[in-house]
């Protein structure tokens, strides 16, 4: 049992998606712990990034299909900023109304279909596998791999302007603009690992971004907690390695013949014990100080004596 758990397909197409959805950590990482914007727009614009990679795809260009998903992404993260920076609207408020906008959009974006299919298409995975063939089964993951390398380059790149508020008023840029090209780079990542997942999956559907913000954020907060947040580098790598865990967690899963109607619970509970691990990890600090302080009193009591 253990052997076919721990199989080596498992823990490739495990690292495969966690390194597709680890984009989207990458953006809400930016959003959420950097710039301390809740952005709610994330499963719209995912689902974008999915629907205008398939759109353009199909049109015989898959990797145009890639640039076209982020550009999108641009335009969804620019909508968010425009509300917040411009109009004072909330950040949440922004996130949920541009969700709301996007869903009518996304549907659109895919003909007024709720799904989509590139079964016969030509994807930058089929053409990874002319030129990468070499690798076996492996050209997929080195194709999603350097990706998310690139991404983890530019997005250290990109922080080298400052990570907080403060910082960027200090360095004397304007929060507002800083804001916009954060949520405008935020957008970029999300619609990107979309449209990788449309290419990887060969589908698309209206739902596919459903809880992706939940998602993103327990595999950040797993990558923080288990990996550390001592520098800016540490950090990215952490929430690469927080996606891949998260997708290995959900593969056991599947493995353990969970039903797929109950995969969206096993999400939460997975959701809910990553964002508790902090505190766990600190109760159990804390009755490990308690313990040794008990046992010193002890101690000195029994040498008083």
């Amino acid at each position: 049992m253990l052997a076919s758990i721990f199989s080596l397909n498992v823990i490739q197409t495990a690292l495969e998606l966690g390194c597709i959805y680890a984009l989207v950590a990458l953006a809400l990482f930016l959003s959420y712990s950097i710039l301390n914007i809740a952005d709610l727009s994330t499963d719209g614009c995912f689902t974008l990034g999915c629907a205008v990679a398939c759109q353009v795809a199909l049109t015989g260009h898959p990797i145009l299909a890639l640039v076209a998903a982020m550009a999108a992404g641009v335009c969804s993260g620019f909508v968010t900023a425009f509300l917040q920076t411009r109009l004072g609207v909330e950040s949440i408020m922004a996130g949920i109304i541009v969700n709301t906008g996007l869903y009518t959009i996304n549907l659109a974006a895919m003909g007024f279909s709720s799904t989509m299919s590139l079964v016969k298409t030509e994807t930058i995975f089929s053409l990874a596998k002319k030129s990468l063939g070499f690798l076996g089964s492996w050209y997929k993951l080195v194709l999603v791999g350097v990706i998310i390398a690139l991404a983890c380059a530019a997005m250290l790149g990109f922080l080298g302007t400052g990570d907080n508020t403060a910082m960027v008023r200090a360095s004397s840029i304007n929060p507002a603009f800083t804001i916009t090209v954060g949520l405008c780079v935020s957008g970029a990542l999300c619609a990107l690992s979309g449209g990788l997942l449309a290419q990887y999956q060969k589908s698309c559907d209206i739902n596919v971004g459903t809880g992706m913000v939940t998602i993103a954020l327990a595999s950040l907060i797993i990558g923080e907690t288990l990996v550390g947040k001592r520098t800016m580098l540490r950090r990215i790598l952490g929430v690469v390695f927080g996606s891949c865990l998260y997708r290995f967690i959900v593969a056991v899963a599947l493995r353990f013949n969970v039903p797929a109607a109950a995969m969206k619970l096993v999400s939460a509970i997975i959701v809910a014990v990553a964002i508790s691990m902090p505190a766990i990890r600190e109760h159990f600090a804390f009755e490990k100080r308690k313990h040794a302080a008990r046992a010193r009193r002890a101690a000195a009591v029994k040498e008083g004596k």
